[in-house]
C-alpha cells in the first residue's frame, strides 16, 4: 500500500492522478482510474455543451461507484464557453472533486465551496500555488515544464519546481510532468510531493479513447521527440513533434503570428489525430515521459504496477543503501 494525505483528502486508494486532457478524458479512461483506485478526471470543455457534461457525468457513473472528478481548465478566448455553466453542471451533478487550471479559479471558488467540491488547482510556478493555495483550494497540482500541454513560461523542470513548492505549499500537493512509473511516484514523493499527476502515461494504456497509432507512436517515440510550439507568443504547449507542429515553430520563428498558424493548430485537426490515427494531422499533446513509456497496459495493469513496484523500490533498494 502507498498512501498519502492526497489519499484521505480526496477520498481514493492511491496516490495517482489522472488530469484532464481534451478530447481524452472521457467516461471510459476516467472510470477505469477511479475503478483501480487512482482519481480520474472528465474533461469538461471536450464536452460541447454543459447538458453534454451532465451526460457524461451520468455515463461515467454507470461504469465506476468510485469517486473521479472533472478538469475545468479556464483560458483566455474571444467567444469563451460558458464556464459558469459548466461550473453549475460540476456542483449539481454531486461530482466530489473538480480540477482548475489555466486562469485563477477565484470566481468559482464559492460555488464549489458552496456544494461540496473539493477543489485540485494546477500550477506552473509557486507563486501561482501560493496564491491558490491563499484563496482556499484544497489541493495543488504542480506541472513541471517536462509537462505536455501548456508548462508555463519559466521553464523550470520538476527535479527544482517539486521541492521549491513544497517548501511553502502547506496542503496535499501532487508532481505533474515527466511522471509516468514507479520511479517516478518514488522521486515524487521524495521531493516533498503527496503523489503524481500523469497524462501521456495515460494516453497509452487500453481504454484510452484514441487511435492505437496515437498509442504506438508513444511507445515508439523518445523524450526528444516534442515541440514547444506558441514560444514567441509567450503562451508555450508541449506537443508531438511531426511535421505540423515543426511547421508551426518555423513559422512564429520567422516572426509569423497566430494568424499565421491558426489553422495549422486548429483543435479540431489535433481531434482528428485522436480519432482517425493520421498522426500528421494536426497538433496533440505529449509529455517528454514518452521517452519511458514501453507498452500498453490496461489502466488496472498500469497502476498496480507503479504501486507494487514503488514499495519494492522503497522497502527495497532505497532501504538498502541505509548503512
Amino acid at each position: 500500500m502507498v498512501r498519502t494525505r492526497f489519499c484521505d483528502v480526496f477520498g481514493v486508494e492511491y496516490p495517482i492522478v489522472q488530469g484532464g486532457m481534451q478530447w481524452v478524458g472521457r467516461a471510459e479512461l476516467t472510470s477505469a482510474v477511479a475503478n483501480a483506485g487512482g482519481l480520474g478526471f472528465l474533461t469538461a470543455l471536450t464536452q460541447p455543451t454543459p447538458e453534454d457534461l451532465a451526460k457524461e457525468i451520468a455515463r461515467c457513473r454507470e461504469l465506476t461507484d468510485k469517486p473521479f472528478g472533472v478538469n475545468l481548465t479556464i483560458l483566455p478566448s474571444i467567444n469563451p464557453p460558458p464556464y459558469a455553466e459548466y461550473r453549475d453542471v460540476i456542483v449539481e451533478s454531486g461530482v466530489p472533486v473538480v480540477e482548475t487550471a489555466g486562469f485563477n479559479p477565484a470566481e468559482h471558488l464559492p460555488a464549489f465551496r458552496a456544494g461540496g467540491v473539493k477543489v485540485l488547482h494546477k500550477c506552473t510556478s509557486v507563486r501561482h500555488a501560493v496564491k491558490a493555495q491563499e484563496l482556499g483550494v484544497d489541493g495543488i497540482s504542480i506541472d513541471g515544464f517536462e509537462c505536455a500541454g501548456h508548462p508555463g513560461e519559466d521553464d523550470i523542470p520538476g527535479l527544482v519546481l517539486i521541492p521549491a513548492a513544497a517548501e511553502k505549499i502547506t496542503i496535499p500537493m501532487i508532481a505533474s510532468g515527466g511522471f509516468g512509473d514507479a520511479r517516478g511516484l518514488v522521486a515524487a514523493l521524495a521531493l516533498g510531493a503527496d503523489g503524481i499527476n500523469m497524462g501521456t502515461r495515460f494516453l497509452a494504456t487500453a481504454e484510452a479513447p484514441v487511435h492505437d497509432n496515437v498509442k504506438a507512436q508513444l511507445v515508439a517515440a523518445t523524450e526528444r521527440d516534442t515541440e514547444l510550439i506558441f514560444r514567441p507568443l509567450r503562451n508555450t504547449a508541449r506537443v508531438a513533434s511531426n511535421s505540423v507542429s515543426r511547421e508551426v515553430v518555423g513559422i512564429l520563428d520567422r516572426g509569423g503570428k497566430f494568424e499565421d498558424v491558426r489553422d495549422l493548430v486548429a483543435g479540431a485537426r489535433g481531434r482528428k489525430v485522436f480519432e482517425d490515427g493520421d498522426l500528421e494531422l494536426g497538433i496533440w499533446s505529449a509529455g517528454m515521459v514518452q521517452g519511458i513509456i514501453n507498452d500498453v497496459p490496461t489502466v488496472a495493469e498500469l497502476i498496480e504496477r507503479i504501486v507494487t513496484e514503488a514499495r519494492e523500490l522503497i522497502a527495497g533498494r532505497l532501504a538498502g543503501v541505509l548503512r
